[in-house]
Parts: structure tokens; C-alpha cells; sequence
């Protein structure tokens, strides 16, 4: 009877073993694939594109799930809040060595540090996207609400939060995005007494 009761306990630890090394095997193949991607970004943001009007269309075609909608609007809000961000906040900044933000006049090249890199911006989109969607097949999901004020509050919150966004862009003058070196153009010689010397 122990001898029995010893082999299920070992075959349990087999069990469990082979369970671990699978999924640290599908984890590394999929850390692989992310590595991978991460220099292609417009396909990346081409396949989220996908995913998200696949979502869209589900959501078209059952008339439902608008509290999912509803939370993960709200979600890729506050994505795309600190996305925008700076990683040191100009107003504590004073108080930190962190780097200075880049503004239009100034003479030095300092590019904008995100609080949210871009691979990780869109690596949260698309794991959102696949959630919501895959709970768009489970109907405990599916609550009634009247959506078009759902809508309406989605729609209050984007605007105010984007206006103070940009307000603060706008106070502590930095672009959220930057679009490669600055270059400058080199200055004409003025002429020199040597030169002004020759003429007649």
C-alpha cells in the first residue's frame, strides 16, 4: 500500500515537472518573439491595428459587452497618459538630477524619456486587446447598460484628462515626441579685414 501511495506521489512530482519545464519553454519562446519584434515597430503597430478591429467587430456583431469596451477604454487612457508623460515630472524636478526635457529654442539635442517606453506602450495595448476580446466569449461578461453613456463619460474623462496633459506640455514647454537630431546650419564667415583690404 506505501509502495503504491509513493509511486502516485512521484508521478504527481513528474507531472508537475513537466508542466514547469513546458511552460518556461512556451515563456522563452514567447520573451523570444518579443525581442524579436521589438525593432520592427510598424508591424507591430500594424498587428495591433488587426487585433483591435477584430475586437471592434466582435463587439459590432454580438450588440454587447460595452462594460468591457468601457474598462478597457479607460485603460489605454491611462496608457496613453504616460505615454505622453515625462519619466522625471518637471515639477519635482528641481529636487532630482534627472535629465532636462527638450524644449524647441533650446541649443542642446536632449531626446524625450518617456515615462511609458513606446515597446512597452504598445505591448500593454495588445495584451489588453487580446483580454477583452477573449472575454467577449464568456456571457457573465456581457452586463446590460444603456452604452451611449458610457460613451458620453469616456468621452468627458478623454477630454479633460487630455487638456490637462497638454496644459502641462504647454507650462513646462516640452514635445512628447521627438523626431530625430537637431541639425544646425553652419553660420556664413564674415568677411575679414584681409579680405575687404583687396578691393579698391
Amino acid at each position: 500500500m506505501n509502495m503504491g501511495g509513493g509511486a502516485g506521489l512521484a508521478d504527481d512530482g513528474t507531472t508537475s515537472s513537466a508542466v514547469t519545464q513546458f511552460s518556461h519553454a512556451m515563456w522563452r519562446r514567447y520573451q523570444h518573439l518579443l525581442d524579436k519584434s521589438t525593432p520592427l515597430v510598424l508591424y507591430r503597430w500594424i498587428f495591433l491595428a488587426a487585433i483591435a478591429l477584430i475586437f471592434a467587430l466582435r463587439i459590432y456583431v454580438v450588440q454587447g459587452f460595452y462594460i468591457i469596451t468601457y474598462g478597457l477604454g479607460i485603460y489605454i487612457l491611462q496608457l496613453l497618459i504616460a505615454f505622453l508623460s515625462p519619466q522625471v515630472d518637471p515639477e519635482i524636478q528641481g529636487l532630482t538630477d534627472g535629465p532636462a526635457l527638450p524644449t524647441r529654442g533650446s541649443d542642446e539635442f536632449r531626446p524625450f524619456v518617456r515615462r511609458l517606453p513606446e515597446f512597452k506602450f504598445w505591448h500593454s495595448l495588445t495584451k489588453a486587446f487580446c483580454v477583452a476580446l477573449v472575454l467577449t466569449f464568456f456571457s457573465a461578461f456581457d452586463v446590460p447598460v444603456f452604452w451611449p453613456i458610457l460613451l458620453f463619460y469616456w468621452l468627458v474623462l478623454f477630454i479633460s484628462t487630455m487638456k490637462r496633459q497638454i496644459m502641462h506640455m504647454v507650462k513646462y514647454k516640452y514635445v512628447p515626441f521627438t523626431l530625430g537630431k537637431q541639425r544646425y546650419h553652419k553660420k556664413k564667415a564674415a568677411p575679414t579685414d584681409e579680405t575687404n583690404s583687396g578691393r579698391p
